[in-house]
């Protein structure tokens, strides 16, 4: 089982949303069994919250359901349980390696490397803009999700077929 953490400041509105793109791509590829997905924040604001309701709203005219998901802040453990912690932003990766045991801290990475076509490096924080700010944040997902899996395969999918 592979496990991967989507991070961001709250956990409401980018990480969430990866977590739900990510969780259903998976599904698509029938990967469900192999690849655990869950989100958190580096804040504890939200705690116990939904995913905002502008993030749901975009998810869900792209197909994608965020309902049953809840805001929580990253713990200790999480460092040594997930293989990928993945960062939305420069500011979330940098607290993250703060954070992150010393030798934890190769598993953190930004999110968009996994896209390298894109001509950004960060998923810019939609809470305080509009609605095309949600769209564009799953539109840097969606094509981050695709690089992310087709890394989890090549490094760890593929190679157990052949064991």
């Amino acid at each position: 089982m592979i496990n991967v953490l989507f991070v961001c400041l709250g956990n409401i509105c980018r990480s969430p949303t990866a977590e739900g793109v990510f969780s259903a791509l998976v599904e698509k590829e029938g990967l469900s069994q192999s690849i655990r997905i869950d989100s958190a924040g580096t804040g504890a604001w939200h705690t116990g919250s939904p995913p905002d309701d502008r993030a749901q709203a975009a998810a869900k005219a792209r197909g994608y359901d965020l309902s049953l998901q809840r805001a929580r802040k990253i713990i200790d453990t999480d460092f040594h349980i997930f293989h990928y912690i993945v960062a939305m932003d420069r500011k979330n990766y940098t607290d993250l390696l703060h954070i992150a045991p010393p030798e934890m801290r190769s598993k953190i990475q930004l999110f968009l490397t996994f896209a390298p076509n894109l001509s950004v490096a960060e998923v810019p924080d939609p809470y305080y803009g509009g609605p095309d700010g949600f769209a564009r944040v799953l539109d840097l997902i969606e094509s981050a999700s695709r690089g992310l899996l087709r890394d989890i395969r090549r490094q760890h999918l593929d190679n157990n077929k052949e064991n």
